[in-house]
């Protein structure tokens, strides 16, 4: 994992590089050269995982000096891919091994990583500069167009020190109604994600710089296409998800575990340290109020059944709070999921005895474990206009529970993509509208994308469909966005098992009901796991690695103070008065948490990342 910087027509220095200091402390490089008539200069800084040595130094070029690469992440089959080329390597790290695979068979070699990646590819022969990320999104990649120039980077924070980048308005409506910014759009105007599983190319050759995006991944198979029998897909789902475990244990250093009270970093710790020579170390944060959130005491008697080397954390409401400005600057990006500062805590305390930690995400997404999707397959399982009425029946329960409200709005829709953004919703329309004056439209629109893109439609089961958007979309620039920042900001390497390519390809090729079912989650994944972990552990109840925000919320006069202080430049963009409403519904008993913690990210992020930001934020 690092952090990588390039520009073309746009010169910078170490100082601009060395603000991405925290993704790689271990060392650096800076490269410039002439393609086409454009100037073209790579920056990288170096977390040294795989091959220690200054053979894996970065920006990287082939033999004839054709070909350079600047690279974030872990090409989990390198191996295998370098068994397939012709060529004598200088080195063994896997940047090396996808610079010539790159160079001999071109971009379309992307399609054989199995891995986590965001990087600049530089072909001097075709004079092309091409930028991709990983299909999932794991590493995060930005980028701004100028009048003939170009830059793309790791974070936002280099971008915005070169750049004069005013908020853009209509992103922040889009964000407090799906409580994350899906690629391209980022609140920044002219700077942009790098959508997962897409390419961005370049071409230098024309005194015009032309620039185009386009995915490289295709959409994942309609699962009525496979039907194997249970127990062969339950069986076939241990092979593969055992195979993603030993490749993501390639490394040269010690590899930790983010562990939690559930069954998915159960299953990857029983995994991991079957296959490793040394007794690994796990790591568990909890809540100083013993509120239900917390999962020390599950995650401990994980760490017992499995001999791991067990550390935990413990933060309260004074933590939370004095983080929130500092976390906002770190991911860069506001998001409405509290988890942001327990991951914190938590990636701060891996990182004082690890490089790189293996974490849990992804199961959610890909085998039903969230909330929604039982609202979905209730929609479906609805005759005519059933839930319409249904609906109609039930709005005298309205404000009662968040969760509850968000099932009463889906059922009478018919529409995927309307259904969907209801679920997702934060504020609706006419709350971000009295609020700010903007509409939200355009977060329809990138659904819109995502569903045509990943072709939804083709998939026989709406659940399906919906749980193919969330692999790729809110997972991406939500949590694996989240999670990228802050581990990165700790110079920790996160890694994601659950979503190896080979692994989530199968999951989605079977019958949905082997994943999920009316009252049942992850239900393949469960079954494997009930082989080889006691069957407590397997079937705990869920605990989503959530905070006490909902109760810390009520009582705390701080976050009134800091929303509707007219002063701050937060109240340049929103009707205070609005806010007030929302603050004055969670202490009557509703459950605004996310509405208010988007809130007081946004709060932070304004007063923050609006100003010009010259220093690392980890010196």
């Amino acid at each position: 994992m690092c952090g990588i910087l390039g520009s073309i027509n746009h010169l910078f220095d170490t100082s601009v590089l060395n603000l991405l200091r925290h993704r790689g402390p271990d060392d650096f490089g800076l490269s410039a050269v002439n393609c086409g008539p454009h100037n073209v200069t790579l920056g990288h800084r170096r977390l040294s995982i795989v091959d220690l040595s200054p053979a894996g130094q970065q920006p990287m070029w082939t033999a004839d000096r054709q070909h350079a690469i600047v690279f974030n992440g872990e090409i989990y089959n390198h191996s295998e891919l370098r068994r397939s080329g012709h060529h004598f390597y200088r080195g063994n790290s896997d940047s090396e091994t996808i610079l010539y695979q790159l160079a001999q068979n071109g971009i379309s070699a992307v399609n054989s990583f199995n891995g986590i990646f965001g990087l600049g590819f530089l072909d001097c022969r075709r004079e092309i500069l091409y930028l991709t990320r990983d299909p999932f999104g794991v590493k995060p990649l930005y980028y701004s167009v100028g009048e003939n120039s170009f830059l793309f980077s790791s974070e936002l924070r280099p971008l915005q020190s070169l750049l004069d980048a005013p908020m853009d308005t209509e992103s922040l409506a889009e964000l407090l109604c799906l409580r994350y910014l899906p690629a391209p759009d980022t609140l920044l105007k002219n700077v942009h994600k790098l959508r997962a599983g897409h390419i961005l190319e370049v071409r230098l050759s024309k005194p015009k710089l032309s620039v185009r995006e386009y995915p490289f991944t295709g959409s994942a198979p309609p699962s009525e296409g496979n039907r194997p029998r249970f127990r062969d897909a339950v069986a076939r789902y241990g092979e593969l998800f055992n195979n993603a475990i030993e490749r993501q244990l390639m490394a040269d250093v010690p590899i930790g575990l983010l562990l939690s009270g559930g069954v998915d970093s159960a299953l990857i710790a029983q995994a991991a340290q079957q296959r490793s020579s040394y007794r690994m170390k796990a790591f568990t944060v909890g809540f100083d109020t013993g509120d239900d959130a917390d999962e020390i005491a599950d995650a401990e008697e994980t760490a017992r059944v499995l001999d791991l080397e067990h550390h935990r954390i413990r933060i309260g409401l004074n933590d939370f709070l004095k983080t929130v400005s500092d976390i906002s600057a770190i991911v860069e990006e506001p998001l409405a999921t509290t988890s942001i500062v327990p991951m914190f805590y938590l990636t701060q305390l891996a990182a004082q005895h690890v490089k790189v930690v293996l974490s849990g995400q992804g199961a959610d997404e890909a085998m039903g474990g969230y909330r929604r999707y039982q609202s979905e397959l209730l929609h479906s399982w609805l005759p005519g206009q059933t839930g319409a009425l249904l609906q109609t029946g039930m709005k005298v329960l309205r404000g009662r529970n968040e969760t509850l409200d968000r099932v009463i709005e889906t059922l009478g829709l018919s529409d995927d993509l309307a259904r969907f953004e209801a679920a997702y919703r934060v504020f609706d329309d006419d709350q971000i509208r009295c609020m700010t004056g903007q509409s939200s439209r355009r977060a329809h629109e990138r659904i819109q994308y995502a569903y045509d893109q990943l072709r939804c439609a083709v998939r026989p089961r709406s659940v399906e469909r919906m749980m193919s958007l969330d692999l790729r979309m809110s997972m991406a620039d939500d949590l694996l966005l989240y999670t990228d920042k802050i581990s990165m900001h700790h110079s920790l390497e996160c890694r994601v098992p659950l979503l190896d390519l080979e692994l989530v390809r199968f999951v989605e090729s079977c019958p949905a009901a082997y994943r999920v079912g009316l009252a049942r989650t992850k239900i393949m994944h469960k079954k494997y796991a009930e082989g080889v972990l006691p069957k407590a552990i397997v079937h705990r109840k869920k605990k989503g690695f959530q905070s006490p925000t909902k109760h810390w919320f009520r009582s705390a006069g701080r976050i009134w103070d800091t929303l509707l202080d007219p002063n701050a430049r937060f109240a340049c963009y929103f009707d205070l008065k609005e806010i007030e409403k929302v603050l004055i519904e969670h202490r009557s008993g509703l459950n605004r948490e996310r509405h208010i913690f988007l809130l007081l990210c946004l709060h932070s992020w304004m007063e923050e990342c609006l100003k010009p930001q010259l220093t690392s934020i980890s010196a």
